[in-house]
């Protein structure tokens, strides 16, 4: 097992961007997350995290509609770069490449997307995410996003997958869940494989 941890770290993801095995990168916003973001105020300036922000076309589009305060986290610097590029007034200081699992919660965030992360981490990692992203909210905060639900053929390598019934032994400690069902307006591959997420922090 340790090897995986070994092998899922910033050289490997860089690795994968420099060989184009990134078959999770849709090119845009994922329809279900843009359906999501237009129902949220700019106005409010919430402060927004996405974790395993890859190339970060969410970012981008919540950028495009005046959110101000929107950081993105990845291990790999090409993705990072890559936003950097295509939104040159996207504020350097909000691109972070980081370790989510070493992010500060001062201050704390007010929404945490998930798209494509979750199913990046080994498994085993699932608890501690479920608790860092819980670090990071604050009281009230949100985790909205997309979490695969479905099987995928078994590998050390992600994307790896499951099951709602497992994964709501992970968020239910420190989340109350307000949404948690399958997406109806997933990109066509996806269709009936991802799991819609909206879990308020107690």
């Amino acid at each position: 097992m340790q090897t995986v941890f070994t092998a899922l770290d910033a050289a490997y993801w860089a690795g994968r961007y420099a060989d184009g095995r990134d078959a999770w990168d849709l090119g845009g916003p994922a329809p279900p997350l843009q359906a999501y973001f237009e129902q949220l105020d700019p106005a409010a300036q919430p402060r927004i995290l996405i974790p395993g922000a890859g190339r970060a076309y969410e970012a981008e589009y919540l950028h495009g509609h005046g959110f101000g305060q929107v950081l993105v986290a990845d291990l790999a610097a090409a993705p990072l770069a890559a936003l950097a590029q295509r939104v040159p007034d996207f504020p350097a200081a909000h691109l972070l490449q980081a370790n989510f699992f070493d992010l500060p919660s001062n201050p704390p965030y007010d929404l945490i997307v998930e798209q494509t992360f979750f199913c990046a981490l080994h498994p085993s990692l699932r608890p501690a995410y479920a608790r860092q992203c819980a670090q990071l909210l604050r009281p009230g905060g949100t985790l909205a996003g997309l979490l695969f639900e479905t099987d995928f053929e078994p590998s050390n390598e992600p994307p790896f997958g499951g099951t709602r019934a497992e994964y709501r032994t992970y968020f239910a400690p420190y989340f109350d869940f307000q949404h948690f069902e399958t997406a109806h307006n997933s990109v066509g591959p996806r269709q009936g494989r991802e799991l819609f997420i909206c879990l308020k922090k107690r």
